[in-house]
Protein backbone atom coordinates (compact mmCIF):
# COMPACT_ATOMS: atom_id res chain seq x y z
CA UNK A 1 0.00 0.00 0.00
CA UNK A 2 1.22 3.47 -0.69
CA UNK A 3 0.13 6.82 0.52
CA UNK A 4 0.70 10.15 -1.21
CA UNK A 5 0.66 13.13 0.11
CA UNK A 6 0.28 16.62 -2.17
CA UNK A 7 1.35 19.80 -0.25
CA UNK A 8 2.29 23.25 -1.94
CA UNK A 9 -1.23 24.19 -4.07
CA UNK A 10 -2.40 27.71 -3.13
CA UNK A 11 -3.33 31.01 -4.60
CA UNK A 12 -1.40 32.56 -7.06
CA UNK A 13 -1.04 35.87 -9.39
CA UNK A 14 -1.06 35.12 -13.25
CA UNK A 15 2.57 35.34 -14.20
CA UNK A 16 3.71 33.71 -11.14
CA UNK A 17 5.39 30.09 -9.59
CA UNK A 18 4.47 27.48 -7.33
CA UNK A 19 6.10 24.10 -6.49
CA UNK A 20 4.26 21.17 -5.85
CA UNK A 21 5.47 18.56 -3.99
CA UNK A 22 3.79 15.03 -3.23
CA UNK A 23 5.27 12.50 -0.32
CA UNK A 24 4.99 9.03 -1.12
CA UNK A 25 4.78 6.60 2.17
CA UNK A 26 5.95 3.51 0.52
CA UNK A 27 8.59 2.20 -2.47
CA UNK A 28 7.36 3.87 -6.05
CA UNK A 29 7.87 2.75 -9.80
CA UNK A 30 6.52 6.06 -11.92
CA UNK A 31 4.74 8.99 -10.40
CA UNK A 32 2.88 11.56 -12.06
CA UNK A 33 0.86 14.65 -11.46
CA UNK A 34 -2.66 15.01 -13.26
CA UNK A 35 -5.34 17.90 -12.67
CA UNK A 36 -8.79 18.58 -12.64
CA UNK A 37 -10.75 21.98 -12.75
CA UNK A 38 -14.40 22.07 -11.72
CA UNK A 39 -16.76 20.74 -14.68
CA UNK A 40 -13.85 18.94 -16.84
CA UNK A 41 -12.08 15.60 -16.62
CA UNK A 42 -9.02 14.89 -14.71
CA UNK A 43 -6.23 15.79 -17.33
CA UNK A 44 -2.48 14.64 -17.35
CA UNK A 45 -0.03 17.23 -16.96
CA UNK A 46 3.64 15.19 -16.36
CA UNK A 47 5.09 12.25 -14.81
CA UNK A 48 8.07 10.89 -14.32
CA UNK A 49 9.83 7.48 -14.37
CA UNK A 50 11.62 6.08 -10.94
CA UNK A 51 15.23 6.30 -12.37
CA UNK A 52 14.13 10.04 -13.21
CA UNK A 53 15.72 9.32 -16.26
CA UNK A 54 12.34 9.91 -18.47
CA UNK A 55 9.93 13.05 -17.94
CA UNK A 56 6.63 13.35 -19.67
CA UNK A 57 4.73 16.70 -19.99
CA UNK A 58 1.14 17.42 -21.47
CA UNK A 59 1.31 19.90 -24.02
CA UNK A 60 -0.85 22.23 -22.36
CA UNK A 61 2.33 22.90 -20.00
CA UNK A 62 5.12 22.20 -21.83
CA UNK A 63 7.55 24.88 -21.31
CA UNK A 64 5.85 26.02 -18.42
CA UNK A 65 6.19 23.27 -15.97
CA UNK A 66 9.00 20.51 -15.25
CA UNK A 67 8.44 16.96 -13.15
CA UNK A 68 11.41 16.17 -10.94
CA UNK A 69 11.75 13.35 -7.96
CA UNK A 70 14.29 12.46 -4.94
CA UNK A 71 14.13 8.93 -4.15
CA UNK A 72 15.98 9.24 -1.36
CA UNK A 73 12.50 11.66 0.06
CA UNK A 74 10.54 9.27 -1.83
CA UNK A 75 9.36 12.84 -3.44
CA UNK A 76 7.90 14.08 -6.58
CA UNK A 77 8.04 17.58 -7.76
CA UNK A 78 6.42 19.61 -10.15
CA UNK A 79 7.27 22.84 -10.76
CA UNK A 80 5.00 25.49 -12.23
CA UNK A 81 6.04 28.67 -13.89
CA UNK A 82 3.97 31.33 -16.07
CA UNK A 83 0.90 30.19 -14.41
CA UNK A 84 -1.91 31.31 -16.31
CA UNK A 85 -5.73 31.59 -14.77
CA UNK A 86 -6.27 28.17 -17.11
CA UNK A 87 -3.98 26.05 -15.18
CA UNK A 88 -6.53 26.64 -11.98
CA UNK A 89 -7.47 23.14 -10.56
CA UNK A 90 -7.00 20.43 -7.96
CA UNK A 91 -3.52 18.89 -8.89
CA UNK A 92 -3.39 15.10 -7.74
CA UNK A 93 0.10 13.27 -7.26
CA UNK A 94 -0.51 9.31 -8.40
CA UNK A 95 2.16 6.54 -8.79
CA UNK A 96 2.18 2.91 -11.01
CA UNK A 97 3.56 0.16 -10.64
CA UNK A 98 2.34 -0.94 -14.14
CA UNK A 99 3.33 1.76 -16.94
CA UNK A 100 5.82 1.56 -19.10
CA UNK A 101 8.08 4.22 -20.14
CA UNK A 102 6.18 6.08 -22.67
CA UNK A 103 3.96 9.40 -22.82
CA UNK A 104 1.35 7.28 -24.42
CA UNK A 105 1.48 4.80 -20.97
CA UNK A 106 2.22 7.35 -18.61
CA UNK A 107 -0.48 9.83 -19.36
CA UNK A 108 -3.39 7.85 -18.94
CA UNK A 109 -4.94 7.70 -15.76
CA UNK A 110 -6.41 4.15 -15.53
CA UNK A 111 -2.42 2.50 -14.98
CA UNK A 112 -1.88 4.57 -11.71
CA UNK A 113 -2.39 2.53 -8.72
CA UNK A 114 -2.54 5.10 -6.09
CA UNK A 115 -4.21 8.62 -5.80
CA UNK A 116 -3.35 11.21 -3.18
CA UNK A 117 -6.38 13.42 -2.29
CA UNK A 118 -5.24 16.50 -4.26
CA UNK A 119 -4.13 20.20 -3.51
CA UNK A 120 -5.86 22.93 -4.85
CA UNK A 121 -4.02 25.76 -6.93
CA UNK A 122 -6.30 28.94 -8.19
CA UNK A 123 -4.55 31.19 -10.47
CA UNK A 124 -6.01 34.47 -10.48
CA UNK A 125 -6.07 37.05 -13.76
Amino acid sequence: QVQLVESGGGLVQAGGSLRLSCAASGRTFSLGWFRQAPGKEREFVAAIIWSGTSTYVADSVKGRCTISRDNAQNTVYLQMNSLKPEDTAVYYCAASFRGSGSYYSLSASNVYDYWGQGTQVTVSS
